[in-house]
């Protein structure tokens, strides 16, 4: 089983969105003068190549972004740093490793936001199972309108979507762990390397490492602050039995040190 990390586009935002902690995002009388903090959001999706098949997790931002995105406003508050005819993108990642989406087998989308689910509609070519939480879909489905909160209806609308609940095996080594809280379904990913041992996809939740803690600190963007915070801790218990790194979804710092496909792979 090998793994790869892909890059799918890194927006730029107001930390504050990520992370409400004292002293880096949110001032005390002495720095209220002090400027908005800004900082790199990349994100990232995992190719699995394992002997049942390859296993995609999340698709990043769309390179329409900007078009996409405006009616939300979401363009504004989260802009994407790279060129949209360039590279940095799942496409163009993909392509590195000589893939395009009809060589995935399966899909997972970690939750249906904006930019994680939003090039799932190219994977809709009969063959590529696209997996999501049955709490998630409930949820999504149930949006009028062109979008609510980070959910733009057009992103998922009409895709076959195969439900899961629970923490679930998807193929040996390979489980999504339900951790609700950022939306009514999120999932995180857990892949049990041979050699490297386990290392876990927080996706949203868990963003940062300082959202981490310990103590877990909270975000903006969060549906369910208590579901949230009960998903963090039902993390670090995972990752005190097993050992595991964590990933967290947007953690810029820990990006950097990475290895992205197609120069680095983990085993």
């Amino acid at each position: 089983m090998k793994l790869h990390v892909l890059s799918t586009g890194v927006m730029e935002t107001d930390l504050t969105w990520l992370l409400l902690k004292g002293g880096r995002t949110i001032r005390d009388r002495h720095h209220k003068d002090d400027p908005v903090v800004w900082g790199k959001c990349p994100t990232h999706a995992v190719l699995i190549e394992h002997p049942e098949g390859r296993i995609l997790w999340d698709t990043g931002v769309p390179r329409d972004w900007e078009q996409r995105w405006a009616p939300t406003g979401f363009h504004d508050f989260f802009p994407v740093s790279e060129p949209t005819d360039g590279p940095g993108y799942l496409d163009s990642s993909l392509a590195e490793l000589e893939l395009t989406p009809d060589d995935i087998d399966v899909l997972i989308l970690s939750h249906l936001h904006f930019d994680h689910a939003a090039n799932a509609k190219t994977f809709q070519n009969g063959r590529t199972r696209i997996i999501a939480n049955s709490a998630e879909i409930e949820g999504a489905r149930a949006i009028t309108g062109y979008s609510a909160g980070a959910h733009i209806v057009s992103d998922y609308a009409g895709l076959d979507l195969e439900a899961v609940s629970g923490d679930t095996e998807i193929v040996p080594g390979v489980s999504v762990i339900e951790t609700p809280g950022h939306t009514w379904g999120t999932m995180s990913l857990q892949v049990d390397l041979p050699q490297e041992g386990t290392k876990i996809f927080t996706s949203d939740a868990v963003y940062l490492a300082d959202s981490y803690g310990p103590p877990a600190v909270g975000a903006a963007i969060v549906w369910d602050n208590l579901r949230w915070l009960e998903s963090v801790e039902k993390l670090r218990r995972i990752a005190d039995r097993t050992g595991a790194e964590l990933v967290f979804g947007h953690d810029a710092d820990q990006a950097e040190g990475l290895r992205y496909a197609p120069d680095g792979h983990y085993l």
